[in-house]
Formats: C-alpha cells, sequence, structure tokens
C-alpha cells in the first residue's frame, strides 16, 4: 500500500471502477470477436458448400471449363476434371505432360491457330471456334469453343478462358441434312419436271432449271411472281375460281396452260401439294409441273380420227328430226355415238347407237373405234337389235379381257312407218321420252343388261316400245348430269328434264344445244370432267 501513499480514497475507487470498465469492455470485444470468427467460419462453410456444388455441376455436365496464359505458349492453368470424359485427366494438362493443340485434329490445328492469331490481331473480348478434336481413344470429336479474354489493371493480356461443348451430335445432324438437301437438290435440278414452291401468297420463291427451260424465263425473272400471272386466260379463270378450294386440299390434280416467254402456249399437267414442317406449320406450296405438249399432239391426232368417225350430218328420216353431238373432256374421249340407216328404201328406218368406253382418253378413244367399226359391220347384216348387241358384247369381251374396261350402249331402232321402237339397254342410262302433249317425262329401259365386255356369254333382250307423234327421245351419257359446278354441285337429271321441257317447241338441234349451253353456263365454262355425248329424236309433229 506504501506505492499509493499520497492517493485519496476517492482516486483509488475510481481507478478501480476504471479497471473494472476496462475489463468488461475487453470481454464484450471477446464475445464480439467470438460471434464474428463463427460467422466468418460459417459463411466459408457455406462458400466451400457452393464451390463443391458448382464444382460436382461442372465435372458432371458435358462443358469443359478451361483457363489458359495469353501467351505464345499458352499454357493452361486450369482445366476441369471432366475432360475425362475424352479420356484425359487434367493433371496431364496442368503438369505440361500433353498439350491442348496435341488432341486437336492435326488438319484443324492450322486454321484454328489462324483464327486465333485474326482475333487477337482485331483485339476482341470473346470469340466462338468450332474444330475437331480425337479422344484417347483416337475417336474424333466435335467441339465448340466459346473463349473470352481476362485483363490486367492495365488492360494486358493475362489470361484466355472459356468453355468447350461436345457439339458431335449436332454436326452428324447438319451433315446429315446437308447431304439430304444436298441429294434433294440435286434431284428437284436434274428432274424433268418443273417445279416450284409458293409463298402464302402464291409467289414463286424457288424454281428449278426444268421449270426455266420449258417456259424460256430465267430464275430471277420467275422468282416473285404467281403462276396466274403466267397463266392463259382460261387457266387464270380457273385458278382464280378454284384457289380457296385447292388452297383448303393438302394435294390436288388439274391440268392447265402457261405461256411461254416467246408467245407460244404450254399445255401442263399440275402435281401440287401444301408443304409442312415437323409442328405442321406451312412451309409453303409445292407444285410439280409437267410439260404436255407431246401428249396433247398425240391427244390431237386420236381427237381428229375420232371426230372423223363421228356421223358428219344428221341423218335425213321422214317423220325424224335428229341431232346429235359429243364433246370430250380430254381431246380424244371414250363417248360414241353413230346413226345406221336402214336399208328398205320403201321403209326407212334409223338406228341410233350412243354408247361410254369407261375412263377416257387415248386408250377409250382407241376402244371406242373399234366398237365403232364392229358395230357398223354387224349392224349391216340381218339380225334383230338382241343378236347384233350380244354378239358386239362377245367380239369387246375378248378385246377388253384383264383391262378392267367396259362399254355401255344404248342401241335404238327407230321405225316411223309403224310408229315403234325398239331398244337394247346395255348397262347405259335410260333414254328419255318428254311427250309436250302430256308434258309427261318417261324412260326406255327400266331394266338394264349388263354393260359389254363384262362376260362374253351375256345375252341382250331387247324391248318395244310404241312411238307418238311429238315425243323428243333423249340419249345421253352421264356426263351431262353428272358435272359439277363449282360447289360440287351436280347438274343432275331434273335440270335436264327442264332443259327438254323449256325448248320442246324448237328443233332436234335447237334442244340439243340447249342442254350443252345448259351445261357449260352451270359449270362457269370450265372443261368437262368427263365426256359429254346427247342424241336428240323428236318423232312426227302433233296432230
Amino acid at each position: 500500500m506504501s506505492k499509493n501513499t499520497g492517493r485519496s480514497y476517492d482516486e483509488l475507487v475510481a481507478e478501480v471502477a476504471e479497471l473494472r470498465a476496462q475489463l468488461a469492455a475487453h470481454e464484450e470485444q471477446k464475445v464480439e470477436c467470438k460471434q464474428f470468427l463463427h460467422s466468418e467460419i460459417e459463411q466459408l462453410k457455406e462458400a466451400r458448400e457452393r464451390m463443391g456444388l458448382a464444382n460436382m455441376i461442372v465435372e458432371n455436365s458435358p462443358a469443359v471449363l478451361f483457363r489458359r496464359e495469353a501467351t505464345e505458349d499458352a499454357k493452361l492453368v486450369y482445366v476441369s476434371e471432366n475432360i475425362s470424359q475424352w479420356g484425359y485427366e487434367a493433371e496431364s494438362f496442368l503438369r505440361s505432360e500433353i498439350r491442348f493443340r496435341d488432341i486437336v485434329l492435326p488438319e484443324d490445328i492450322d486454321p484454328m491457330a489462324a483464327e486465333i492469331e485474326k482475333f487477337r490481331g482485331q483485339d476482341v473480348e470473346e470469340y466462338t471456334q468450332e474444330y475437331r478434336i480425337l479422344t484417347r481413344d483416337g475417336e474424333t470429336r466435335w467441339v465448340r469453343d466459346e473463349t473470352s479474354v481476362i485483363r490486367d489493371e492495365d488492360g494486358e493480356r493475362l489470361f484466355n478462358q472459356g468453355v468447350l461443348m461436345d457439339i458431335t451430335r449436332r454436326k452428324e445432324m447438319e451433315e446429315a441434312l446437308a447431304r439430304s438437301e444436298f441429294k434433294f437438290r440435286n434431284t428437284i435440278e436434274g428432274a424433268g419436271e418443273g417445279y416450284l414452291l409458293l409463298d402464302a401468297d402464291m409467289k414463286i420463291i424457288e424454281v428449278n432449271d426444268a421449270c426455266c427451260r420449258m417456259l424460256g424465263y430465267s430464275q430471277e425473272e420467275l422468282l416473285g411472281r404467281r403462276p396466274h400471272d403466267l397463266a392463259t386466260l382460261e387457266y387464270r379463270r380457273f385458278l382464280e375460281r378454284n384457289q380457296e378450294r385447292f388452297l383448303r386440299q393438302d394435294r390436288r390434280r388439274f391440268e392447265g396452260s402457261l405461256i411461254h416467254k416467246d408467245g407460244h402456249v404450254v399445255p401442263i399437267l399440275v402435281n401440287a401439294n401444301i408443304l409442312h414442317d415437323a409442328q405442321g406449320e406451312f412451309l409453303g406450296n409445292v407444285a410439280f409441273v409437267a410439260d404436255l405438249t407431246e401428249q396433247k399432239k398425240a391427244l390431237e391426232l386420236a381427237g381428229e380420227v375420232q371426230k372423223s368417225l363421228l356421223p358428219e350430218r344428221s341423218p335425213i328420216i321422214p317423220g325424224l328430226d335428229v341431232a346429235g353431238s359429243s364433246i370430250a373432256s380430254e381431246i380424244a374421249g371414250g363417248d360414241y355415238f353413230d346413226y345406221l340407216e336402214g336399208l328398205d328404201a320403201e321403209n326407212p328406218s334409223l338406228t341410233v347407237a350412243v354408247g361410254d368406253i369407261s375412263g377416257h382418253g387415248v386408250d377409250a378413244a382407241l376402244l371406242m373405234t373399234t366398237a365403232r367399226g364392229f358395230l357398223r359391220m354387224r349392224a349391216a347384216q340381218p339380225g334383230s337389235p338382241s343378236q347384233i348387241v350380244t354378239e358386239m358384247n362377245r367380239h369387246l369381251s375378248n378385246d377388253l379381257d384383264g383391262s378392267g374396261r367396259f362399254m355401255t350402249l344404248f342401241y335404238l331402232h327407230l321405225d316411223p312407218r309403224n310408229h315403234s321402237a325398239q331398244w337394247v339397254r346395255a348397262g347405259h342410262d335410260p333414254a328419255m321420252i318428254y311427250c309436250p302433249v302430256l308434258d309427261e317425262f318417261t324412260e326406255l329401259g327400266a331394266d338394264a343388261c349388263l354393260p359389254l365386255g363384262v362376260t362374253s356369254d351375256s345375252v341382250y333382250a331387247e324391248q318395244i316400245n310404241d312411238l307418238h307423234p311429238g315425243q323428243i327421245i333423249a340419249i345421253g351419257t352421264d356426263g351431262i348430269w353428272e358435272a359439277r359446278d363449282s360447289s360440287g354441285t351436280m347438274f343432275g337429271k331434273e335440270r335436264f328434264k327442264e332443259v327438254l321441257r323449256g325448248n320442246a317447241a324448237k328443233s332436234s338441234k335447237e334442244i340439243m344445244d340447249a342442254v350443252f349451253g345448259a351445261v357449260r353456263e352451270f359449270t362457269d365454262g370450265a372443261r368437262p370432267e368427263d365426256d359429254i355425248t346427247l342424241v336428240i329424236v323428236k318423232y312426227g309433229f302433233p296432230e
């Protein structure tokens, strides 16, 4: 206590209190320090866990991370462990036992190095390369290298770092697609048919050489135009009238005619469809266009031959007013009509034959010619309508055997003096009789026999009916009543009857022309889908 001599009791109490305060503050600092250290430790644990999770994600992902020095040597200072997916160990690169360029495919090394040098010269911050590497097993893999530059405070390059992604599967798909595209392009460009790809507005966005040659235009002249711009007037009207209907159909087939650059008309056959992607999205309208010029020439020749075989004039038989005509859906058709006048000058008679070969075109026209020849030959010999048609069937059955073809026929023999009609109906639509006096329609041949050419042993019976003055007999083919308008509605037999009724007072030719005119108006002038044939006979005159 001697050292404290001279200090008062109060001073000593104050000093003790200060020391106690300092001690308490020290204890508080220790507590804060412990809390701080605990917080730091927890943060380090969380950071370690996050880093571990990040490393786990990296090591289990296909993306290989790397960092290399921005020097000529480009030494790797980090590469993720998942480089093992290619059979290598990260440590081998870090210890410089393997350089990265050692695993690059030899033919890709120089192009890759040239690209890097270009990027360095342009001082870019980020760049992407694609090249091939070799795995430890010698397998070739494509990689995508996305690299960025790390600089120091002075802007000098320190490192290049980034990500390597294995894109082999993508490259294989791209190469397969390229091969497929190459094959498709070669097929399209080498095809003899024209090829057009049209957008939603029906403008040409692709066209092949064959189409250019067909029309005399270059690709540049055709791109951006519509087929309507090249169409003949009739074909343009057809396209405009049917465009909405066509666009509702995935596939369509039709004929038309385009105008060549030099002005001549090119007949064409179009096979078109709508192109969709895998998800069903619209890609375009595809059209394959065939030049029908040569086929049309052959058809025209066949048509001329066929027309020369049809009656040139109507027969002149007392008591009968006769008119007939045939319109082929193509240049040549399978419909047939003929007049066979009796040989008895004292008792003039007339046989009218109307036939329809299944199908149309050149082959149907040739079969029609064969049928006509045999019928004319057989009708010139004695025999009843039943005998003539039965023998004609036997002859045609041999010609049509195995072809799937057949022929319908209405064979009508008229005897004006005896006021009678004899007929055989072989699968054909019944002849229609209109009586203006009674304003009634009746049919000849309610019961039909088989078409000709189906079975060779068929026997065809004839029927007889009386004729009355003023009656109008109409024998047609189904191309009349099955003609359709743009909405698909058929002309039908009721309209046919109304035309007959409305023109009954006129001559047979005027009645016939009225029917053809009504069908033409109903179909808006479109080319008929089937051949159309009609014979009108007016018998005598009402008293």
